[in-house]
């Protein structure tokens, strides 16, 4: 009865066969292009019927690869892997053969797994007089989400349940707003998604000191996302004081992050959860910033530049460079430093 319930949570998966997949995405099919693949699992658990994948490939230092044995052993349909594996794959399976697993499977996934087509507008959601839809038989809006006066919704977007979106904010093409969702002063790209809970341009911490009192700054800017942004559950992007908060094309950030008005974040970087930048930042084009770092007003985060977990950056990072620790400097030079007072607390015991 427990796998059972268990099997009715898991994703449901659309059924497909191997000859799909390779015509669809281009890949070279050694075996049966009738094998079904009726979902996707690591190669190490994979049963009969599912799919997995195999690869060498060393993208980055989180990437392991796995025993050449865990491929020889696999009990998959189907597999997914590099021409150099083809000859250690158990005979019998049908193969998928491609010199990026990684990329692919990513692909694959998003077939087997997508979601069913929504579409309509519910009832008991909240729709001003003044809203503009593109094309409104498209969108999907659900209950109790709310969209104020002059936002534009363009085609295929997505409001799940609960979201609110403010008074002339434009939602791009394509794009999800999970539940709970609140954006306001801002414009989002196509085929973002804007997961539950984040908040997107409401007032930065902006603050003078007057006669003893701390004043509100009044913020006239807005959020502008890119293309292809991801924004976790919790994360806040505050709107400019007056000028725009901005995060470039294809830059993911996770949970619980906090962006302060007025900062920009180039394309395609990744921030990891906990990161919190303080306003007037500017972070370069695929720059990577570890879990929980923070970084100070007015500090430049160069392009490729990576920051290392629960690091504190106080000094502009160059292009390209690693920096890590409190205060955040070269990894090397961190290193360093650590083993040095390892050295120190050894000698004196």
């Amino acid at each position: 009865m427990l796998k059972i319930i268990k099997s009715l949570m898991m994703p449901a998966a659309t059924r497909t066969t191997a000859g799909e997949l390779a015509e669809k995405f281009n890949l070279t099919l050694q075996g049966s292009a009738d094998t079904v693949v009726g979902g996707v699992a690591p190669i190490a658990d994979a049963r009969p019927g599912q799919l997995a994948f195999y690869s060498t490939e060393q993208n980055s230092a989180a990437f392991k690869i796995l025993p050449i044995e865990v491929l020889k052993n696999t009990r998959a349909s189907v597999i997914l892997l590099q021409p150099a594996q083809v000859k250690d794959a158990p005979r019998g399976a049908t193969l998928l053969i491609t010199d990026s697993p990684r990329g692919n499977i990513v692909k694959i996934l998003g077939e087997i797994y997508r979601e069913p087509p929504r579409f309509g507008i519910d009832r008991r959601a909240v729709i001003a007089r003044g809203v503009f839809f593109r094309k409104k038989k498209t969108v999907y809006v659900g209950q109790f989400a709310t969209i104020e006066t002059g936002a534009v919704i363009e085609e295929d977007v997505k409001i799940y349940p609960g979201a609110y979106i403010g008074r002339n904010v434009t939602i791009g093409r394509g794009t999800i707003v999970h539940h709970g969702a609140h954006i306001e002063n801002a414009t989002i790209g196509a085929e973002c998604v804007i997961n539950a809970g984040a908040v997107i341009g409401k007032d930065g911490f902006g603050y003078t000191r007057q006669d003893g009192h701390n004043i509100f700054i009044p913020h006239t800017g807005r959020v502008v996302l890119g293309d292809r942004v991801s924004v976790g559950a919790n994360t806040c992007i505050d709107r400019g004081a007056m000028t725009d908060t901005r995060v470039g094309d294809g830059t993911k950030i996770d949970n619980l992050c906090q962006i302060a008005h007025g900062v920009v974040i180039g394309a395609e970087c990744f921030l990891a959860a906990g990161v919190g930048i303080a306003g007037g930042t500017v972070v370069g084009d695929r720059a990577l910033l570890g879990g929980h770092v923070g970084i100070a007003n007015g500090v430049k985060i160069g392009n490729d530049a990576e920051v290392g977990a629960n690091s504190g950056v106080f000094r502009d990072v160059p292009d390209g460079a690693r920096h890590m620790g409190y205060p955040a400097g070269p990894g090397t030079e961190f290193m360093r430093h650590y083993a040095i007072l390892r050295r120190m607390a050894k000698s004196t015991k």
